[in-house]
């Protein structure tokens, strides 16, 4: 069952769990367990934020939205792997299928909110990666790590190696795309590291100068190899989208140290 609910509050002040009940029918035990995983939202000083607390108690005039999928709350997350801890931020494996954020319906399966919870840190967002693909992910700690990463990442001055199983041969040397993309500058530079023998499909390293959505995915599409697995821009596999971010090179904003970090071999494709 996936159903939204949008509400304004107009009685004398509320619980949020006891409004939502009344307002929905649904059982209060769901909508704690709802509210938990990030399914809440109230709108607050103009600002449209998760609402996790059960207890808390909603003056007249608050809008509050449930977003309430039984599938999707009922999604075990799985577990990213710790690769690099600065201190101040972290760099961390995310295994397929995990958000980078979470969605309107929730985060709990999502790689932020799995280690707030699991690690007991603050986290913040520094960039994203596809749901559907798995690799490297920074998180910072606190709000002046995020503004330094998120600047590194804005300067280019961090570089961002895919590797991808794509479709066909692709025999490629530093071939550089350059399609933009959403009425964008993307450049991508790929190098082929392997042709399988019978010539269906090939291993190559992707190096990103930009950052688009679906930059990779879209540009070896567009040259007629798809990535395997890619069930948007190519055709649907058994196997799980064959993209993985698995190595960061970049100098420390909080050290001034360079830093190569590279997944280990048994998380390569």
């Amino acid at each position: 069952m996936a159903s939204t609910f949008d509400f304004t509050t107009t009685t004398s002040t509320q619980t949020a769990v006891d409004f939502l009940a009344e307002k929905t029918g649904l059982p209060k035990a769901r909508i704690k367990d709802a509210m938990n995983k990030g399914a809440c939202w109230w709108t607050l000083k103009g600002k449209q934020l998760r609402l996790r607390r059960a207890s808390k108690d909603l003056p007249a005039g608050i809008r509050i939205q449930l977003y309430y999928d039984d599938q999707v709350l009922s999604r075990t997350p799985a577990a990213g792997q710790l690769m690099l801890d600065q201190g101040r931020y972290s760099v961390w494996y995310k295994p397929h299928g995990m958000l980078a954020q979470g969605s309107q319906w929730g985060d709990h399966c999502s790689l932020l909110r799995w280690v707030e919870v699991e690690h007991k840190r603050e986290c913040f967002l520094v960039h994203r990666l596809d749901a559907d693909a798995a690799g490297l992910m920074m998180i910072a700690h606190d709000s002046k790590a995020a503004a330094l990463l998120s600047q590194l990442f804005q300067s280019r001055d961090l570089k961002k190696y895919y590797l991808a199983n794509v479709t066909g041969a692709l025999n490629a040397t530093e071939l550089r795309i350059d399609q933009p993309l959403d009425g964008k500058d993307s450049i991508s530079i790929i190098n082929t590291l392997k042709i399988n023998d019978g010539k269906t499909s090939s291993l190559v390293e992707v190096l990103i100068e930009t950052g688009r959505k679906h930059q990779i995915r879209r540009h070896l599409s567009g040259i007629g190899h798809a990535i395997v697995g890619d069930r948007l821009y190519g055709s649907a596999s058994k196997l799980p989208l064959q993209l993985l971010a698995y190595k960061l090179e970049f100098r420390c904003p909080v050290s001034n140290k360079p830093i190569h970090l590279e997944l280990p071999k048994d998380l390569h494709l």
